[in-house]
């Protein structure tokens, strides 16, 4: 080999180095940071010049190069790796005095005037795990294992992109150690761990109960392939053992971790001891708000600061006595699955639930939980008279895990799926590729209830005094058969009825006839069609401005309007195409209901919140959504449905979704409150 050609290998070897630290720098912005500096197709470009080199020169593929993290062919078994010192597990606290116990047990077994701190971290539910360096090079992963000995996971860890395969992977100013080996934690995010669960179920894969069994059976796969197709993350909060450097504190610790490129808690908090009051009420609220983060947590690990004082504490048992876990209350419990009922829902999907034998779950008596549909049933195996594990997770309905086998006595019964609707006794169907079984007579009266509910509510046409009640009273007498029914109620029918008198059958018609003029969204809205809310009723009326307009629209003219997709649109299209929806689109329209905007709206060139983007999520204290939105869109700004890089605030109430919200927290979206959209308006908040 001649002079020149060195020369030209030595400078692709040195174009591949420089490739090979920018697509890390890049994956440290994308995946730990959330907060990238490159396009996709910048990072595709990167990606595919090193990946092109690679191909001519293998001799200069490196361990850590980014096109090595899904690799290697199926393992027949893992192998065995002990650690470097033990990977122990926490002593509980159940409570604050079990908390405040255990602080009074430290001090009595420290020297007097030892000062102390504590630093306050996620107990996250996930998958331990302990990932070795050397010269900053990532080079195994293993298991927690018993503590002692775990199993060698080093191929399929590689696949998590939040995981660095080179420390640091931008210029940090310090160097890597000779050696490092850090704990953390493998875990799926809950934003997409139902996504992963329902392709999973869709293409017969194993469906998982929880994010934590999901991020433990995506990590100990045998082929890396398949754990690099699941969406799996990843945390550090401690090193096991180091060369070079010295650490003194946790605190200092997690700032190392940050440093070296590795995803720490921005949750985190440190706390002095005489600060411990706060302490308890930082515990006690995040108890509250877990459901807020993106990764799910049974508690928070309260440890002491300095990490010499935990040395000298020791270990009782296999717990070190310098730490330990503040549990939450538990959010799941056992109980007898009594029966089966079915709701027939709006859509006319037949939507099982469990009728369960009263338990308490987080201070909450449940006498009933979610089966979700027969498929899932089907899938957990779950029977009538089975013993059930039964999950609540927040706000969210309870919902069945699975039944304890183990605990059967034979005389479980399976649970039939039925071949017609519960409620008006016509036969059933099941559309090609759906797991819903709907009721598709448009006269069943359980769908015609939940139709007339929603039609007449407040976000829709917004009928005072008509409620609940009233809607199952008028169907169950005929005098609705579907809404456009409500706008043919006459006087002496209404007076026939059981608890109408003149007046209250007069202030009902009244309010029946001021309905007919709500704006075009309030209408479209009150259709009920399935995917289509406030905010994208909102962006319909706007663009089209007529009900016929849009019932004559094409699915490629609905998604080229922002906020509305591939489904919504054919979920759109659909509901226009059927007959039965014509027919009472036709029956409004001579009822006098309005079915266009006379005047297009006119949105105000200038105003304090002139070109800023809305999202809304939670109930707001002194205003409903709509409200807020006219407040917003008469300012200059825009209301959005879904959180997106080009939303400016998340306008947040109480229980807030937290699909919303983790987006919002992932894309650094600034939150406000009601208060503070108020003060933006140059508006008094109210007390």
């Amino acid at each position: 080999m001649n002079e020149t050609q060195d020369l030209e290998k030595e400078r692709v070897r040195q174009r591949m180095e420089e490739l090979r630290r920018q697509i890390h720098y890049h994956n440290y912005r994308y995946y730990v940071l959330d907060s990238p500096v490159i396009s996709d197709a910048e990072y595709d470009r990167l990606m595919r010049e090193l990946i092109e080199l690679e191909q001519r020169y293998p001799e200069f593929i490196t361990p850590d190069s980014p096109t090595q993290r899904v690799g290697g062919m199926p393992a027949e078994q893992f192998e065995k790796v002990p650690h470097p010192a033990p990977i122990l597990s926490l002593a509980n606290a159940m409570n604050i005095e079990e908390l405040r116990a255990w602080r009074e047990r430290v001090k009595r077994l420290l020297p007097a005037g030892i000062p102390l701190a504590y630093v306050v971290e996620p107990k996250i539910d996930g998958l331990t795990v302990v990932l070795h360096y050397e010269n900053g090079i990532f080079v195994r992963g293993a298991t927690r294992g018993d503590g002692l000995v775990g199993e060698d996971v080093t191929a399929n860890l590689r696949t998590i992109h939040s995981l660095p395969l080179r420390i640091p992977p931008h210029d940090a100013g310090i160097a890597p150690p000779p050696r490092l080996v850090v704990r953390g934690e493998a875990y799926m995010p809950v934003s997409k761990f139902h996504e992963f669960n329902r392709r999973q179920m869709e293409t017969g894969g194993q469906v998982f109960a929880n994010p934590r069994n999901a991020a433990a059976g995506s990590v100990r796969q045998l082929d890396p392939s398949i754990t690099a197709s699941r969406p799996l993350s990843l945390f550090t909060y401690a090193i096991v053992t180091a060369e070079g450097i010295t650490i003194r504190t946790q605190w200092e610790t997690l700032e190392y971790l940050r440093r070296m490129g590795f995803p720490v808690f921005a949750e985190a908090a440190r706390f002095e001891d005489a600060q411990f009051e706060e302490l308890e009420k930082y515990c006690q609220e995040w108890a509250e708000k877990r459901d807020t983060l993106d990764y799910e947590i049974d508690g928070l690990v309260v440890k002491i600061d300095d990490l010499e004082t935990q040395a000298r504490l020791g270990v009782v048992g296999n717990s070190p006595r310098g730490s330990i876990a503040f549990k939450f209350p538990a959010r799941e419990a056992t109980t007898k699955l009594l029966d089966v009922g079915i709701n027939v829902g709006r859509t006319g999907t037949l939507n099982p639930y469990a009728i369960l034998e009263p338990v308490q779950i987080s201070g909450a008596t449940i006498r009933k939980a979610t089966l979700h549909n027969f498929d899932e049933i089907a899938r957990l195996d779950v029977r009538i008279g089975d013993t059930v594990i039964v999950r609540r997770a927040g706000e969210v309905i309870p919902e069945i895990v699975g039944p304890i086998v183990d605990l059967r006595t034979g005389n479980e019964r399976p649970i039939e799926v039925p071949t017609h609707c519960p409620v008006c006794g016509e036969p059933v169907v099941r559309r090609p590729g759906e797991v819903a079984i709907y009721c598709i007579n448009a006269a069943c009266p359980a769908q015609l209830v939940r139709h007339v509910e929603h039609f007449v509510s407040q976000g829709a046409m917004d009928i005072v005094g008509f409620g609940s009640r009233l809607a199952e009273l008028f169907v169950e007498q005929g005098l609705i058969k579907d809404v456009a029914d409500i706008y043919y109620l006459k006087k002496e029918d209404l007076l026939k009825l059981e608890g109408f008198g003149e007046k209250k059958a007069d202030n009902l018609l009244r309010a029946i006839e001021e309905s007919k003029n709500r704006p075009l969204q309030r209408l479209i809205v009150a259709l009920g069609i399935p995917g289509v809310g406030s905010v994208v009723a909102g962006i319909l009326a706007d663009h089209f401005r007529s009900i016929d307009r849009l019932a004559s629209a094409a699915e490629e003219e609905l998604q080229q309007l922002e906020g509305i997709g591939p489904e919504t649109a054919r979920s759109i299209v659909e509901y226009f195409q059927r007959p039965r929806h014509r027919e009472i689109l036709e029956k409004l329209r001579r009822a006098g209901v309005r079915m266009a905007e006379e005047v297009p709206a006119e949105r105000p060139a200038a105003g304090p919140l002139a070109g800023k983007t809305f999202v809304i999520t939670g109930t707001l204290p002194h205003m409903t959504r709509e409200e807020a939105t006219a407040l917003i869109e008469a300012a200059g700004g825009k209301v959005a449905s879904s959180v997106s890089s080009k939303t400016d605030y998340l306008l947040v109430g109480e229980a807030p979704g937290g699909t919303k919200y983790n987006k919002a927290r992932e894309l650094g979206i600034p939150m406000i409150d009601e208060a503070e959209l108020l003060r933006m308006l140059g508006k008094e908040p109210a007390e």
